[in-house]
């Protein structure tokens, strides 16, 4: 494993952190051992803790890549600079944590789903929506020069067994034929010819958007354009304590409390339960693990054939997300433990090893220059909500996007700026409605997910 740099005067990272069950986050931890901290080299400044009691205008929760896109679009487009508060380093959680991949989506439902939910009208309104964001994503990352190795070329959605195919199919006739959007089928051998040899493959749907990038030198970009912009990042400040009174929401850190009328939480599934009493239980903390290759060789190379640099995803429901780094290594990842105590259980390890296997015989037994897992923030109805909480003035959050936020929550960080400022959002379901609410049942629905991770990978793997 590849040695990862440490923060200074920092606390070891604590690979077991379980939002659900732990009382919040400490300040100064190390980051997690990801392949992206490994090689974005040193990070932008940030502004240091919170170091004495003072007064924001806004303040964001949370520094990844939603926190840090609303301070860049308050500034940009509402002239507001904001203060983000951060628990520990800045994109310490799933920015820092995720596969690198950019893809056309806002949460885990397909096209067809969000016809089934809300109609063919808000469906049609909601592809807009998230086909401005893609556009708007890739501008940040042109117009700022943020050197986070783009890799633009679609998106690849594998079929893994042949039983799938119809599905896809009939997906890709829906996004050309309904939505106006490019995607078509390929071939098994249409795949392997010219996008990837992957094993299990019985063809794939393309679709136009998908963009691989480098996940921590896009937070520390966002980073850099942020304070450029006039926003302050205060790093290793979680947010102990919150109260409202008199229309002034106070924020403890241990550094000092910061008081603001507006408050913006970007917190992903790593903020702890304790956060705020109206955020509890919205979202259900699911973990991923993730792992990167040593540098392939040239016949390694030619045998896993990937000839695209950009997005691969297979058709499990615990799928798997892989792709070819620009330094020749390959990364994959999937779902992994329910609770932060089974996190390195060596069985999740050795499970994802054997899915890259199936997918890449000649690669049994390569060693493995990275491996970690993080948190990931899905919703209960597996789609994310950008809203303000009605009961509590001033206060709005960005959160839920299933495992799809690396494109997405720059969209969302945008919007719920535009919130914040008092400015109205289009009219969809994402906007208008809170994440539905689990209560005291978030700790319980662990059960349930057991037994369903058992069903699923049976579904997944009977031919």
């Amino acid at each position: 494993m590849q040695a990862i740099e440490k923060r200074a005067g920092s606390v070891p990272f604590d690979p077991f952190y379980d939002p659900i069950t732990a009382p919040g986050l400490g300040p100064r931890s190390d980051y997690a051992p990801t392949y992206w901290i490994g090689t974005a080299g040193t990070p932008p400044p940030d502004d240091g803790p919170v170091t004495g009691d003072m007064d924001a205008d806004v303040v964001v929760i949370g520094s990844g890549y939603t926190g840090l896109s609303c301070a860049i679009h308050l500034a940009k487009m509402h002239g507001i600079k904001a203060t983000v508060l951060e628990a520990n380093g800045v994109a310490y959680g799933c920015s820092t944590r995720n596969g690198g991949q950019a893809q056309v989506s806002s949460g885990r439902l397909k096209r067809s789903q969000w016809i089934e939910r809300w109609g063919l009208d808000v469906a049609k309104r909601l592809h807009a929506e998230v086909c401005e964001g893609f556009e708007l994503f890739r501008g940040l990352i042109r117009d700022h020069a943020i050197d986070c190795e783009p890799q633009d070329g679609g998106h690849y959605y594998i079929a893994h067994k042949a039983g799938v195919m119809p599905a896809l199919e009939s997906e890709a006739a829906l996004l050309r034929d309904t939505f106006g959007y490019d995607a078509r089928m390929l071939s098994r051998g249409e795949l392997h010819e010219t996008v990837v040899r992957d094993h299990e493959a019985h063809g794939a749907m393309w679709e136009v958007d998908g963009v691989g990038i480098h996940a921590a030198k896009l937070a520390f970009g966002y980073l850099r354009v942020a304070r450029e912009l006039g926003a302050k990042v205060h790093v290793d400040s979680p947010v102990q304590g919150w109260d409202y009174r008199d229309g002034v929401h106070h924020l403890r850190t241990p550094g000092g409390t910061v008081r603001a009328k507006r408050v913006a939480v970007a917190t992903a599934a790593y903020a702890p339960r304790s956060l705020h009493p109206r955020l509890r239980d919205r979202l259900m903390p699911i973990m991923s693990n993730s792992i990167v290759t040593r540098v392939l060789t040239p016949g390694e190379l030619e045998a896993i054939g990937i000839r695209k640099l950009s997005p691969l995803t297979d058709t499990r429901t615990l799928r798997h997300y892989y792709r070819l780094l620009p330094d020749n290594r390959l990364q994959i990842g999937s779902r992994a433990a329910i609770t932060g105590r089974d996190a390195a259980n060596p069985t999740h390890l050795n499970g994802l090893k054997e899915g890259m296997y199936r997918k890449f015989p000649t690669l049994r037994g390569i060693e493995l220059d990275y491996s970690w897992w993080g948190w990931v923030d899905v919703s209960h109805d597996m789609m994310p909500r950008i809203t303000g909480l009605p009961d509590l003035p001033g206060a709005f959050y960005a959160l839920g996007y299933g495992g799809n936020g690396v494109m997405y929550s720059a969209m969302a960080g945008r919007r719920m700026a535009q919130l914040v400022a008092g400015e109205a959002v289009p009219a969809l379901p994402i906007f208008n409605t809170e994440l539905p609410h689990e209560g005291w049942k978030t700790p319980f629905r662990r059960l349930g997910q057991w037994g369903l991770y058992k069903f699923y990978h049976y579904r997944d793997e009977r031919r």
